[in-house]
């Protein structure tokens, strides 16, 4: 278990020597920067956007360490070019460790729902609501326990949508062949209940 873990570390760094990796990232660098300024503000301590799904799609196709560093940058570039606030060091760590568990979850998987959805409940209560909310109660000086509800129920029902809409669009983009032509490999899709088509057959998933 732990080597597995080891190679799927080192694969995904050896993602950044190839060209498509940095051309892609490149792409969804500027996806991420346009949904960025749909998103809507609700107060100091709480953003509702989509503007996260270009990073959880470099997750998916390159992995924990390239998700990781991507997201940590898009973090930084979203400051400099859409400043909400101060800088706050903990967020930008919270962008990273997102990556890694992203990545760690879904690099190299089988495309199913139920595999997505796990990785956004895990994001969201460790991340967002656990270290998320701490980083904000010490820079706003607010009781940790007072700006946690809202939080919670935020980032609770917003994991689910965001899984299925992650599902959908790889499912779209696999069907479209995307993958396949741009040489980045993924493994045979999965049934939302967690089962493998085989030319025209099912059978269950691990």
């Amino acid at each position: 278990m732990r080597k597995k873990f080891a190679v799927l570390f080192t694969d995904s760094a050896r993602e950044f020597k190839k060209v498509r990796t940095v051309t892609a990232c490149g792409l969804f660098a500027a996806l991420a920067l346009v949904l960025n300024s749909f998103s809507i503000q609700l107060g100091p301590y709480l953003r509702i956007g989509v503007s996260g799904l270009p990073n959880e799609m470099v997750d998916v196709l390159f992995g924990p360490v390239a998700g990781g560093l991507f997201a940590a940058a898009m973090d930084l570039l979203k400051l400099m070019i859409y400043p909400s606030g101060a800088w706050i060091p903990g967020l930008t760590l919270n962008c990273l460790l997102a990556g890694l568990i992203y990545g760690s979850f879904l690099y190299r998987r089988p495309t199913s729902f139920w595999r997505i959805l796990a990785a956004e409940l895990t994001v969201a209560l460790l991340v967002n609501v656990a270290l998320g909310t701490f980083w904000l109660s010490q820079f706003y000086g607010k009781a940790f326990l007072v700006m946690l509800p809202a939080r919670l129920i935020k980032n609770l029902v917003k994991a689910p949508v965001d899984a299925l809409i992650l599902y959908l669009v790889m499912r779209v983009l696999e069907r479209a062949g995307v993958f396949r032509m741009l040489k980045i490999f993924r493994p045979a899709p999965r049934s939302v209940w967690g089962r493998t088509k085989i030319r025209g057959t099912e059978k269950n998933g691990d």
